[in-house]
């Protein structure tokens, strides 16, 4: 009779881990269950449709207004730094000798001195320096005539001239009965190269009676 029990204990022992054995791969695994999940999900995540022909189109179309705007802006850019190089490399070949005419003018204000020796108060020439201030005056002709012609050097100033800021430097100043400010002496002449004022003229300016 033990034999027999021992027997029957024997087999239930055997049988017991074959049965936790079968709950053990019954029991889910959770990476199974995971890549089941992910498995279910993706046949939800529809691919993007293919554009059509007329998307397609639409969408070329508006690419290339993009980039020809870009061109048409960029070839603007050049033009205007090309305009700018050109007058910045004009206004430098028209104006190069600028140095050289302002210390011209130092000497032709010693003509102008020269001449105004010669003359009296009232105006007239002294007799004794006629052939002197004839020759004066042909030279300083000549010289205003070259600078101005080659060079394109102007003078302007003169007595009764309006006053203007732009052109003329108030050395000193008087009232009188005139309506606008004028130039009632001219001390230095005034000079331009082309359009540009190199030196302004020196004068005393006479305002209207009543504004000093």
């Amino acid at each position: 009779m033990k034999d027999e029990k021992t027997t029957e204990e024997e087999l239930t022992e055997e049988k017991v881990p074959e049965t936790e054995a079968t709950a053990a791969e019954a029991e889910p695994q959770p990476e199974a269950t995971e890549a089941s999940e992910e498995n279910t999900a993706e046949p939800a995540e529809e691919a993007a449709p293919e554009p059509t022909p007329e998307q397609q189109i639409a969408d070329l179309q508006k690419e290339n207004a993009e980039l020809k705007d870009q061109y048409l802006r960029k070839c603007a850019d050049f033009e205007n730094y090309r305009k700018r190089m050109f007058r910045e490399k004009q206004e430098a070949f028209d104006y190069a000798n600028t140095n050289l005419l302002t210390d011209l003018i130092a000497v032709l204000d010693d003509f102008d001195r020269a001449l105004a020796a010669g003359v009296t108060p009232e105006g007239e020439q002294v007799a004794d320096l006629k052939p002197v201030v004839d020759g004066i005056k042909i030279i300083n002709k000549q010289m205003r005539g070259l600078l101005e012609a080659k060079y394109n050097l102007s003078v302007y100033g003169e007595k009764g001239d309006l006053f203007n800021h732009d052109l003329h430097e108030a050395i000193a100043t008087n009232q009188g009965p005139v309506a606008e400010p004028i130039c009632a002496e001219v001390y230095l002449k005034g000079y331009k190269l082309k359009d540009r004022v190199i030196r302004p003229a020196k004068v005393m300016v006479q305002m209207p009676d009543g504004t000093v």
